[in-house]
């Protein structure tokens, strides 16, 4: 067991694998740290979709001053609201060749991420204090955030986060995800059954890939990718930039 400069304790990937071979619980594990292996799984490849910050299918819609930093659009649907007062740095694509092909390997990409077995550590409820290295997590209903979650890259700045559930994920208010060890946010998936909610003034990090719609409350901030394959992403004086 080390501590890392911020004050963290993590377990390194030897000891962590250990704990998920003995299907440890949190009575089991109060450190409350869980691995699916060193550097975690292969990469889960976007193609086209990598360049989309904003992604939906039925709608985009903002409110305020939200920043995307990338590419924002739609397909099947066509309907983009709200720009201005938000600002897109990259392309706009409506119902275009270019949104259509995005979301077709957003579907790809979703169905390799949902279809990961390997090595699956079970994760539920509220990962709030909990520090995940490297690895598959699975989650066979919905997943809260209502505080801060650390991911760390155990020195590996390749390492891959791959996190799926079944249902929903919500984050509460003020609630982030802090990067450590070297992980970076491009490498970090959210697979999510359903729908995702970020909460209010909330910090995330990754790329969430939706079935249904995303909400990004007022304030909160994504350095990730906000998309979502058949329904909506509702934004709200936000910014939103590529990993």
């Amino acid at each position: 067991m080390m501590r890392g400069g911020s004050g963290h304790l993590w377990i390194a990937a030897s000891a962590l694998a250990a704990f998920a071979l003995a299907g440890c619980c949190d009575s089991d594990n109060p450190l409350g740290v869980r691995e699916g292996g060193a550097g975690g799984p292969a990469a889960v490849p976007l193609a086209t979709a990598s360049t989309f910050v904003v992604l939906a299918g039925s709608a985009v819609t903002n409110t305020g001053a939200t920043v995307v930093t990338g590419d924002l659009g739609v397909s099947p649907g066509s309907s983009i609201t709200g720009f201005p007062p938000g600002t897109v740095t990259g392309a706009t694509h409506s119902n275009d060749a270019a949104a259509a092909t995005a979301q077709s390997d957003l579907t790809v990409a979703y169905n390799d991420a949902a279809g990961r077995t390997t090595g699956a550590v079970s994760v539920s409820g509220d990962l709030t204090g909990l520090t995940l290295a490297p690895g598959l997590y699975k989650s066979t209903s919905s997943l809260a955030l209502s505080g801060a979650l650390t991911l760390t890259g155990l020195g590996d700045p390749n390492a891959v986060f791959i996190i799926q559930m079944a249902s929903t994920l919500t984050t509460g208010p003020g609630s982030q995800v802090i990067l450590s060890g070297g992980a970076q946010s491009s490498n970090v998936i959210w697979q999510v059954g359903t729908s995702a909610t970020l909460g209010t003034n909330s910090i995330f990090k990754g790329t969430i890939m939706a079935d249904q719609s995303i909400t990004v409350n007022t304030g909160a901030r994504l350095d990730g990718r906000a998309l979502a394959r058949i329904g909506a992403v509702t934004l709200d004086t936000n910014a939103i930039a590529n990993p």
